[in-house]
């Protein structure tokens, strides 16, 4: 009881979250009422993942509700009636709610109990911090989280309320719009009156004309301005926001993980890990309300489109939010419970795998489905080649596909082994003094989420578990202490391992050159040097290998490699071996390369922001330029764009591609990979043909006679990137009005197109100095 009576002192959001922790799961009225007995029970010695235990957690069942009945019968006089019958009614609901699952009552509970002692002790921890004494450590990081919150929250409502004070100011303006539309119509009607009354109307008209014109050319420039400073608000929020996640994620995050490895050789229960969710939910509402926001934003945009930069800015913030939340998705994606450190065959055993944001993020209302794989030390080349872990598993695991499941009372989602047994495993040859004990296993958990009605979709595959085989089996001293291996190694030893790494998947003896090595190791130390010389004697840490994310992406050096490395193995291998793909050049490089050659001369290189891309970049003239040559890339290909047609075809299509760099014939080069041509219609039916077709370099042409028809690959074409237009719309239509006489506003291009005349008037120079 002693812990109920600290609890109701708390203050503050303290008590709102220690509050937050009952409803109708379990009233607060049982806490309070039973507080002494609540105490007492052993729901520790619970252990919840082991169906054997629901015998004990159906007695604690029966004896609470025995407890609360008993509880409800003491209570007696006029003013007991009603705490009698509330007793009484609780006792029955919890009955009726827990008696088919008694785990989830001592999960609750004991949930409820760790929350509060955390709250006391962070509120303890405080006050003596207030009393002149320094906080430990660990209050002054949750503090500093908590402060970090708390800003967040208040800048998120900041960009909310000026939001909707843009959106109120934006209606208006379309209302004035459509005003002055209805002016200008009737202007247009005097012709048909008498000359007298026909210009004593006009120049009523052409006046009002005039003030609504100049009201809305002033307005037009102020929600200008309004939608840049809520961009820029935004972006300061999102900076914010990857701060505080940097904090939780690879901080707080990563030390739970580390108490968690040490409590399997004996250390200290790692615990915290409510205080991890919360802050992750946290961050999920606060990021997920921002992202909305970003949003109605872009359609605000979209509605009433003006010149200037703002499809730009909303499309990066977009695309900056959603890295943010796949960043936060794929990293809260834990194991609660590890499998037992001894696997024996024929045991069962269990282990529990919790998504942090699962709750706040509605993922449960689609249920997503965990698989676990064993994966052993003897098969870690193998692992390194095969196509994914599906087909990586070194034995065979009973039961192990489990749906994740939502438990109201704790806010957790978690899919729970509880019955895995490993019914065979894979043993290699032993030599020498080698013993089976030595060997080493691990069980990987792999699913996919989909996040606001699969809006997002998140693939988690531990992929990071092959850059850690890769690691250890290239850097592990002989002899060492079982899974020791340095934190940081020279970069030549890297190159080598990923050169040999490269050579396997490939088959051939074609591996990294130099010229790709110094791409490398620009790409991994953000270095512009070209001298490999300038490497040979730097050191490459595990973190900056596989741990921090590259400058301006969402993905680490190893993840980029490794997606570079499936889509070789799965589709451009001949290419590679060919030597038709250079691959490792950057954009930059790339362009300087192709202006010195002719017109059509083109190569193939790795996509910097996408994993797992290839894109074609080639040099031709510029159509909008006469005497101009460009260099242009197309969008990333990806293993769906190969599935669907190859690269040797998608080449063939592209008449505007002549030469492969620096001067081989194309068809010298890919057309031993062409598919050949359709045979002719069979049974009445001619079949259909995918083209590849980039619009800015295509010239139509007729189809022969009795040709056959060919249809452009809409979702797997790319598209030519050129610098953005601002103020650009299609020619205005003849009238803007409809039947009826009224202006529609549905065409919003027309909209713009009138609204940007306005702005060319007379506040024309004063936007452009503003932007200068």
């Amino acid at each position: 009881m002693a812990m109920w009576i600290q609890a109701q002192q708390l203050q503050g959001e303290a008590l709102h979250q220690m509050q937050a922790l009952y409803g109708q799961h379990f009233p607060i009225e049982v806490r309070h009422y039973l507080a002494q007995w609540i105490e007492c029970q052993l729901w520790d010695s619970v252990e919840l993942d082991n169906p054997v235990e629901e015998a004990k957690a159906k007695r604690l069942l029966d004896n609470l509700v025995s407890e609360l009945q008993r509880k409800a019968q003491l209570q007696g006089g006029e003013d007991g009636f009603l705490l009698k019958i509330k007793l009484g009614h609780y006792a029955n609901q919890l009955k009726s709610t827990y008696d088919r699952c008694p785990l989830e009552l001592v999960r609750c509970i004991k949930h409820i109990l760790h929350s509060e002692q955390r709250l006391v002790q962070e509120a303890t921890n405080a006050s003596s911090g207030g009393g002149g004494q320094a906080m430990d450590s660990l209050s002054q990081r949750h503090q500093q989280i908590n402060q970090s919150f708390e800003e967040l929250r208040l800048a998120t409502q900041e960009t909310e309320n000026e939001l909707r004070k843009l959106q109120h100011s934006q209606e208006y303006f379309i209302i004035q719009y459509q005003e002055n539309m209805r002016i200008q119509a009737q202007l247009s009607s005097l012709s048909t009156l008498p000359p007298a009354e026909r210009t004593q109307r006009e120049t009523a008209l052409q006046s009002k004309r005039t003030t609504v014109e100049t009201w809305l050319t002033r307005e037009a420039s102020t929600l200008q301005k309004y939608r840049l400073d809520l961009s820029e608000q935004h972006q300061k929020t999102l900076t914010l926001l990857r701060k505080q996640q940097t904090l939780i994620l690879d901080e707080e995050l990563i030390q739970w993980k580390r108490r968690q490895q040490l409590a399997g050789n004996g250390g200290p229960h790692e615990g915290g890990l409510d205080v991890l969710q919360s802050w992750c939910e946290k961050l999920a509402d606060l990021i997920w309300q921002n992202r909305q926001q970003i949003r109605r934003c872009e359609h605000l945009t979209q509605q009433l489109p003006l010149p200037g930069p703002m499809e730009e800015l909303l499309s990066k913030l977009n695309s900056d939010i959603t890295d943010i939340i796949s960043a936060l998705v794929t990293s809260t994606f834990i194991i609660e419970k590890q499998p037992p450190q001894v696997l024996k065959t024929q045991t069962k055993f269990a282990a529990t795998v919790r998504l942090l944001v699962g709750g706040k993020l509605n993922v449960h209302m689609n249920p997503p489905q965990v698989k676990a794989v064993i994966v052993s030390e003897q098969q870690a080349k193998a692992l390194l080649k095969n196509e994914s872990t599906h087909s990586e598993s070194s034995g065979e695991i009973l039961n192990n596909n489990c749906v994740m499941e939502y438990h109201q009372a704790t806010g957790t989602l978690s899919a729970h082994f509880r019955n895995m047994s490993l019914k065979r495993i894979k043993r290699s040859d032993r030599r020498g003094a080698e013993s089976v004990t030595e060997e080493k296993f691990t069980v990987l958990f792999e699913s996919q989420f989909s996040v606001g009605g699969n809006e997002l979709v998140f693939h988690v595959k531990d992929n990071n578990a092959t850059a850690t085989v890769l690691w250890d089996n290239a850097f592990a001293e002989p002899g060492r202490v079982p899974f020791i291996v340095p934190d940081k190694v020279m970069w030549p030893q890297l190159c080598e391992a990923l050169d040999m790494k490269y050579k396997a998947e490939m088959h051939s003896g074609r591996g990294l050159s130099e010229d790709n090595m110094v791409f490398l190791a620009q790409k991994a130390f953000t270095s512009s040097s070209n001298n490999p010389e300038d490497f040979r004697n730097v050191s490459i840490s595990w973190a900056q290998f596989n741990r921090e994310s590259l400058p301006g992406r969402n993905f680490t050096f190893w993840q980029w490699f490794d997606g570079v490395v499936e889509l070789m193995k799965k589709h451009l291998k001949p290419h590679w071996n060919d030597g038709a793909i250079l691959g490792f050049v950057n954009k930059q490089q790339a362009q300087d390369m192709l202006l010195s050659k002719p017109n059509g001369t083109f190569l193939l290189r790795f996509s910097d922001s996408e994993i797992g891309g290839i894109t074609i970049a080639w040099v031709a003239e510029n159509p909008n330029k006469q005497g101009e040559r460009l260099v242009w890339n197309l969008l990333p290909y990806t293993t769906k764009d190969f599935s669907i047609r190859s690269l040797a075809d998608r080449i063939s299509d592209l008449n505007h591609l002549l030469f492969l760099y620096p001067d081989r014939p194309k068809d010298e080069v890919f057309a031993k990979y062409y598919t050949p041509p359709l045979s002719k219609a069979v049974d009445g039916y001619v079949k259909p043909q995918i083209k590849q077709v980039v619009p800015e370099f295509t010239t139509p042409k007729s189809e022969p006679s009795g040709g056959t028809p060919s249809f452009m690959d809409q979702t797997a074409s790319p598209s030519v990137s050129h610098p953005s237009s601002f103020g650009v719309y299609p020619s205005m239509s003849d009238t803007m009005l409809d039947a009826e006489g009224d202006f529609d506003l549905e065409d919003t291009m027309d909209v713009a197109r009138h609204v940007e005349e306005l702005l060319r008037r007379p506040m024309a120079n004063q936007w452009s100095s503003q932007q200068s």
